[in-house]
């Protein structure tokens, strides 16, 4: 099924959003919940499925929604559709600070690999679906899981990264990388998990014990923060129960809290 054709304008340095321009009958297919604002003309419906071919009834869709659950990802897919006259606008974010990459997957062979919590929104007739990494390894040690999403189509998809995003040009070469850093890939690169460094370094060196290794001749998208690893210092700088706060500000401890009427 051909994609729709969309246009698009992002908004936005590092909070971006991205405002699809729906022609009358055109449908953009996007995460539950992303949705900033839209049209009144814009009409929505959750579906099981991408709509970019008929399933074979209830159990085909069950088993596509199914595997969208595997990359944690919610069963439904949100499919807004401009039921009015002219040119409609429908809007979209991440729920964290980072960049949106457009994607012509046209451009990319018609086909691109990205982590599970990159994909953001794509023109109707883009087929989202799962994809295996090679080595049982990867799996066990890939830290993201090794369970990628795969969109499959002719259009646009819109994926979102944290931080700042590099785009890479692989010639017959191979990098290592943290597994959260890595956002999405065209197939014709190699995915594996690599054991790196000497035993000292794995233990006390805090780039952990594996590395993802792309390797071959492709496109690969990069960036500087994962959501993973932003959550992680979040949470250690969060403040304890029982007045153990490690936080900044927290040099006047107690007699802060009671300034701010926290005890009273």
């Amino acid at each position: 099924m051909k994609s729709h054709e969309i246009d698009y304008k992002i908004y936005g340095d590092d909070m971006q959003v991205v405002a699809i321009e729906l022609d009358p009958q055109e449908t953009v297919i996007a995460e539950a919940g992303a949705m900033n604002w839209m049209d009144t003309e814009i009409a929505f419906e959750a579906k099981m499925g991408d709509g970019s071919k008929t399933e074979s009834g209830l159990l085909g869709k069950l088993l596509n929604a199914g595997k969208r659950v595997l990359t944690g990802e919610s069963l439904f897919l949100t499919h807004f559709t401009n039921r009015g006259e002219g040119k409609k606008e429908v809007s979209f974010a991440a729920p964290f600070p980072g960049k949106i990459i457009p994607v012509n997957l046209h451009d990319f062979g018609g086909q691109i690999l990205c982590q599970k919590d990159s994909f953001l929104c794509a023109a109707k007739g883009t087929e989202v679906s799962i994809a295996f990494t090679k080595k049982l390894g990867t799996g066990f040690f890939g830290g993201e899981g090794f369970i990628l999403q795969k969109l499959v189509g002719d259009g646009k998809a819109f994926l979102h990264a944290g931080g700042t995003v590099i785009k890479k040009e692989l010639h017959n070469e191979a990098i290592l990388i943290d597994t959260g850093c890595i956002v999405g890939f065209t197939p014709s690169l190699e995915y594996s998990i690599e054991r790196v460094g000497s035993l000292k370094s794995m233990f006390f060196g805090g780039e952990g014990i594996f590395l993802a290794k792309i390797h071959g001749t492709g496109t690969l998208f990069l960036q500087s923060l994962p959501f993973s690893r932003l959550a992680d210092r979040i949470i250690s700088s969060a403040p304890r129960s029982g007045g153990n706060d490690k936080g900044e500000g927290s040099v006047l401890g107690g007699l802060g809290r009671m300034l701010d009427g926290d005890n009273f």
